[in-house]
């Protein structure tokens, strides 16, 4: 009793499942039962690792950074403290406010400073100025000769208005054995009398720079990156020479994002991704910026993530395999379907689909059976269709007959009149043939305004002939205008009407002007005579009929046939537009799609 109730219940979840659409099967089986958790949660460890090792590395390096500024903090104090060491060495006080330099005041002070210089391998020299402005030095043993008195006024200049605090510079060069120079920072500090407490002189102390590269080595090879260390002014103090770019050209834009005492920041140099961990420093205000590269940060976490991807890739190709093979248990209805259109192919179309499911196929083959009913039915339709054909194929060349008989006829008259001397009926004759050729022969739904312009031309001519000095023609049409495409024949009815109803009857020469302009996508054409007009009665009457496709003979068929073309083909916002002043003339306005039309039929071509 279990196993029927197990095995209908089986048997109704298969049905549902097989009358649902064939889309939403393979979606069930493969993207949300499978792929998608999977897919998911590839994605969230993924990510949750890629967050972890910046993470950890952000850390470390903050760490790193946050040592090295400690350590040269440290070593700045120690800097600060000794400049307060002439303070307690009666000797330096007594000799500081002597004027005159003899062989126990140098020796004296020569030893003291001696003593200073020691103290740090690191500091190049260190210098004591004396109250009148005598400079005692002693430096490292690295460097020949010292130029302290190039430096003077700047410690001056240093040390006014600024009490008895240490001042701590920038890095800065100084000269060393004539034509070296070496980059040093320097701590400066105003002499007190221990008595007085009055200014008896300076004391500096100048260190290599080079002193930041054996605390930064370390964080840098750690880090695979590079350091910078920049001062309060916002210059380079000291720039790892492993940098992988000018720190100098990228200075700016580091330091904007500086914000706060510590933290970090991602950032693109080059093409390339960094993580900058920064420190200000509360004693010194010089700021500590470690960059590592993300493909350093990132090495381990590309193992690992080409792992998952493979792993992924494999469970999906696996679930892929399964949905495939229940894929086809479920179309194979749809094999049978191709069976029978293949007999159907061949011709047989007494064949029939029996469907046994309410999905897609089970409709499709509903659908089919129709389907071979009424291609039954089309069958006999198309029999008496294609008989009616052959019957309207014959008169279509009965009637291409007439034109070529009127060709041959004309170029006939044209060589007997040219045979005969008669220019004038030989000219005549090739004109009208060319009229004829243009009107009937070509077969385009458009042409270009310049082949429409010509044809005004050459009908023109005909005039020209027979009304010798009675029509003038001027065409003033930009050359934008002339390979805009246009429906064939829109021209020459509106020149012929204003030839016949206009100039004609008017006393005299009659000018006719085409001319074009644009507004906006819009391309407008003017076609003017100075002809006899017509009074506002009758224009108001022919725009209605225009406008109302009226089919009455009161102003012909020509204008009435041309706007309506136009605005089958274009659409009713495009059109004629007639204007005309009784006794001055008559302008009609032709508006058809411009550039942007011209710009998609050449891309269609």
């Amino acid at each position: 009793m279990k196993f029927s109730m197990i095995r209908a219940a089986l048997h109704r979840g298969w049905l549902f499942l097989a009358n649902l659409s064939m889309q939403k099967k393979l979606i069930v089986i493969f993207v949300f039962l499978i792929s998608l958790p999977i897919t998911y949660v590839s994605y969230l460890s993924a990510r949750s690792t890629l967050e972890s090792v910046l993470q950890n590395a952000t850390n470390n390096a903050a760490q790193m950074t946050t040592n090295v500024s400690d350590t040269i903090d440290s070593y700045v104090a120690d800097l600060k403290r000794y400049t307060v060491l002439p303070l307690y060495n009666k000797d330096v006080q007594y000799y500081l406010e002597q004027k005159v330099t003899n062989w126990d005041k140098n020796v004296s002070i020569s030893m003291f400073l001696s003593y200073l210089s020691h103290t740090k391998e690191e500091i190049t020299a260190v210098y004591l100025v004396d109250k009148f402005g005598a400079v005692f030095y002693d430096k490292n043993t690295t460097i020949n000769e010292l130029y302290p008195y190039e430096q003077r006024g700047q410690w001056n200049n240093l040390i006014r208005n600024n009490g008895s605090s240490p001042i701590l510079t920038g890095k800065h060069t100084i000269r060393v054995n004539l034509s070296e120079s070496k980059d040093v920072f320097s701590v400066v500090r105003t002499v007190k009398s221990a008595s007085t407490l009055k200014d008896i002189g300076i004391i500096v102390f100048d260190t290599d720079t080079n002193m930041f590269n054996e605390i930064l080595d370390p964080v840098n090879q750690v880090t695979r990156g590079s350091s910078i260390i920049v001062d309060t002014q916002g210059s380079i103090l000291f720039a790892s020479k492993n940098s992988s770019f000018d720190p100098s050209k990228q200075l700016k834009n580091l330091m904007q994002k500086v914000k706060a005492p510590r933290g970090s920041f991602q950032s693109e140099i080059e093409g390339h991704s960094y993580l900058t961990v920064y420190t200000v420093s509360s004693v010194t205000g010089w700021v500590t910026l470690v960059n590592i590269p993300q493909s350093h940060i990132l090495s381990s976490f590309e193992q690992n993530r080409s792992a998952l991807i493979v792993t992924t890739l494999i469970i999906i190709g696996f679930a892929l395999c399964v949905a495939t093979v229940i894929s086809y248990a479920l179309t194979k209805p749809l094999k049978s379907m191709v069976r029978l259109m293949k007999q159907v192919q061949r011709g047989n179309l007494g064949v029939s689909l029996n469907p046994k499911y309410n999905d897609e196929i089970g409709l499709l083959g509903s659908q089919f059976n129709r389907m071979i009913t009424r291609i039954k039915d089309l069958l006999e339709e198309v029999s008496l269709t294609e008989k009616r054909k052959q019957k309207a194929d014959m008169r279509a060349l009965q009637s291409q007959i007439n034109p070529h008989f009127i060709y041959n006829t004309l170029e006939s008259i044209r060589m007997l009149a040219e045979s005969n001397d008669d220019p004038r009926v030989a000219e005549l004759t090739y004109l009208l043939g060319l009229q004829m050729r243009y009107s009937i022969v070509r077969s385009e739904e458009t042409v270009t305004i310049a082949q429409e312009l010509d044809h005004v031309r050459n009908y023109f001519q005909l005039l020209q002939i027979r009304f010798p000095g009675k029509f003038e023609l001027m065409i003033d049409v930009p050359d934008v205008f002339l390979d805009l495409p246009v429906l064939k024949l829109v021209f020459q009815p509106i020149v012929e009407n204003a030839v016949f109803h206009g100039l004609e009857k008017k006393a005299g020469t009659g000018l006719l002007t085409i001319t074009a302009w644009y507004e906006q996508d819009t391309a407008l054409f003017s076609v003017a005579d100075n002809g006899v007009g017509m009074n506002k009665e009758t224009l108001a009457a022919l725009n209605q009929s225009l406008r109302s496709s009226d089919t009455g003979e009161k102003f012909g068929i020509g204008l009435r046939n041309v706007n309506e073309r136009i605005c089958l083909h274009y659409g009713y916002s495009y059109g004629l537009q007639v204007d005309s002043t009784s006794g001055v003339g008559t302008v009609v306005t032709l508006r058809i799609d411009g550039l942007s039309k011209t710009t998609q039929m050449n891309n269609i071509g």
